[in-house]
């Protein structure tokens, strides 16, 4: 049974996740294959090109001889292999696009660079050679697309047009895939009526969110199995569930009948019939939400699969953001995705939002982006969908996004930065120039995305920023130290080898939450640096160190002896620092300072050393160490911060360390 607790939207997805099982592999054809997960790698049986082919029409020749006329000796076209003719010195022949090279020519001089000759023999054709050219030029050498044995898709890769391409092109007909799940739909409550019903008697409603949801599954490429309506009735309702745990299903999703009423039967049936891990989840909307296993053997089927089963809030919005929220990333890890989690973007509000006072909420709204040429910089903006009432299903229409308000009451002014999850396609942004992933957005001053991912353009090294506050999460200040960290780091891209920040993300003192982005930046994004900026000091909140050293696998205590010793010249607080740094996998950690100064200071230290180790953490040998690297001037870290502006001279107050 589960607790009778109101867990946090983090914890209740990572319930879910934890939980769910990828789904066994199977073996589809190539044209069922689109938008599935490999569960293999797929090599070419053979070279491609096959064969030495031309890049151009034009003729081939020995590129050793030169310009001059010649004598045209036969033809290669694609689709033709020329077979049985040589070319020799004074000799060429016509080859179009993609045609194989014959014997003995080792360039191709196109079409443009060359004029045939008119001659009065029908049988002899020449031509004459205007350029120069070397060996080798407009020649694809056989396999230099794709080499015999070369792995062209890995497991784990999603298959798009481009793929099942791929697919054709190494003859693979058949492929094995994670399937999608198989979903069925329930609406439960004595008001609902079908969508058919012309006339409503008193007290009757036509049920929307069976209609929703089983299109929600469809667009999300599932099989889905509509159960149809079942009135509060407690027989019914079990009977229902358990012909459809025994129908093959994966995903059970019911809608209504999970509240505090007397007459709300799902989750007691849940428990009946296997294990309910949460019932409440602190969100806004979505509290009622029930998530259980209804396990092996539980039903009258002994041989069915475990059943994720979901009981959705009986209010249309509440359904439709609990499924985006956690349904869709549960279909996505059943699916084989490696990162199941909805994509997040940085916006703009355009107008003012009030937050909720007790819990954190989804607000729906329509993101766009948007170019200001008065100002020189582009983004994505935000605009509420209207009045939120979780029964107005209006506020869903048009919607693409989830903005994540933190719990404050407070107003979140015009023109803040908020964390948007992305619930559709960012297709509707095509022909803006703006990629589906990620984008560049400028941070302007005390002003910090609660998460932003920002396209690196040709950078070598990819640096992400995390802020622990609080106060900064909740709402209740700014962020100087993000914007801070940022300039520092784009503005010393060349000191550390081309490196930009393409990541922020602003999270409370929280270990669980510290963690959470570490690993997924480490493991999924895959970034080379990450700075953590505050809760290094000595209150009970500062757990910044506590968390990094749990995720990384090797300490790099040398990083942490230049900064102390650098602060140390400006304040004897320097020695209460607990800050911790280290590599996981292939990601450099490094816990920073809260004050902006002293993160700009510290950075300034670190630079000499920082692109040598980033290099060697890629497994660069040819990185060697410097014979000497000189300390520079580096900065105290958050545990000093009121000495540290007494001897800076920085008007900052911060109140406490844990503040940053």
């Amino acid at each position: 049974m589960a607790e009778n607790r109101m867990i946090s939207v983090e914890e209740a997805l990572d319930t879910v996740l934890n939980v769910a099982q990828r789904l066994p592999p199977v073996t589809v054809s190539l044209h069922e294959a689109l938008g599935k997960v490999l569960a293999q790698d797929i090599t070419a049986p053979d070279p491609l090109p096959p064969y030495p082919a031309s890049v151009k029409d034009g003729y081939a020749v020995l590129a050793s001889d030169g310009p001059g006329e010649y004598t045209v000796i036969t033809e290669s076209r694609a689709g033709n292999d020329g077979v049985g003719v040589t070319v020799t010195p004074g000799t060429v022949a016509y080859v179009t696009t993609g045609g194989p090279i014959p014997d003995g020519a080792d360039a191709v001089v196109q079409v443009e660079d060359t004029q045939l000759i008119e001659s009065a023999s029908v049988d002899s054709k020449r031509v004459r050679i205007l350029k120069q050219i070397k060996q080798g030029v407009d020649i694809r050498p056989v396999g230099c697309d794709i080499a015999e044995g070369d792995v062209v898709l890995k497991s784990g890769e999603r298959l798009g047009p481009a793929e099942i391409g791929l697919l054709a092109t190494v003859g693979v007909l058949t492929v094995k895939v994670y399937p999608t799940p198989t979903i069925a739909v329930l609406s439960t409550g004595d008001e609902l009526v079908e969508p058919t019903s012309e006339i409503l008697n008193r007290g009757q409603i036509r049920d929307s969110n069976r209609a929703m949801i089983l299109a929600a599954g469809t667009q999300q490429q599932c099989k889905v199995l509509d159960l149809g309506i079942a009135h509060d009735d407690e027989k019914e309702i079990e009977k229902i569930l358990d012909r459809a745990s025994s129908s093959g299903i994966d995903i059970l999703l019911t809608s209504g009948g999970v509240s505090m009423g007397d007459r709300d039967f799902v989750k007691p049936l849940l428990e009946k019939s296997g294990r309910v891990h949460f019932h409440k989840v602190c969100m806004k909307p979505g509290k009622p939400l029930t998530f259980a296993e209804i396990l092996p053997g539980s039903t009258e089927n002994k041989k069915a699969n475990k059943i994720l089963a979901f009981g959705l809030p009986g209010n249309p919005v509440s359904c439709l953001v609990c499924f985006h929220l956690f349904v869709v990333p549960a279909i996505r890890h059943l699916s084989g995705w490696t990162n199941p989690h909805l994509p997040r973007v940085h916006a703009r509000l355009k107008r003012s939002i009030k937050t909720d006072p007790i819990r954190p909420e989804f607000h729906r709204a329509f993101v766009k982006w948007e170019v200001n040429s008065r100002l020189g910089n582009s983004g994505f903006v935000a605009e509420s969908t209207g009045h939120q009432m979780s029964s107005r299903l209006l506020s869903m229409k048009s919607a693409n996004a989830f903005l994540e308000l933190p719990a404050s009451g407070n107003l979140i002014p015009a023109g803040s930065f908020v964390v948007a999850s992305i619930i559709s396609d960012l297709s509707d942004f095509a022909g803006h120039g703006i990629p589906t992933s990620t984008q560049s957005v400028n941070a302007e001053q005390g002003c910090m995305p609660q998460e932003i991912n920002i396209e690196s353009q040709g950078s070598e090294f990819r640096v992400a920023i995390l802020t622990v506050s609080d106060t900064v999460a909740l709402g209740s200040g700014p962020d100087r130290s993000g914007p801070r960290a940022v300039s520092v780091v784009n503005s010393s891209s060349e000191k550390l080898g081309g490196a930009s920040v393409v990541a922020t993300a602003v999270v409370p003192d929280e270990a669980l939450k510290i963690k959470e982005y570490l690993k997924r930046w480490s493991d999924v994004d895959k970034m080379d640096l990450i700075l953590t900026l505050g809760g290094t000091g000595f209150t009970p909140r500062d757990v910044t160190p506590e968390a990094t050293k749990e995720v990384i696998h090797k300490e790099t205590p040398g990083l942490l002896h230049v900064m102390m010793q650098e602060s140390l010249k400006v304040t004897q607080f320097a020695m209460l620092s607990r800050s911790a740094a280290g590599i996981r996998g292939s990601t450099l950690i490094i816990n920073m300072p809260g004050n902006p100064n002293a993160v700009a200071e510290c950075m300034e230290a670190l630079l000499p050393a920082l692109k040598h180790a980033l290099k060697q953490i890629r497994g660069d040998k040819r990185e060697k160490h410097p014979r000497h690297v000189p300390h520079v001037d580096a900065a105290p870290v958050d545990t000093w911060e009121h000495s540290y502006k007494a001897a800076s001279g920085d008007g900052q107050e911060h109140g406490c360390s844990c503040s940053h």
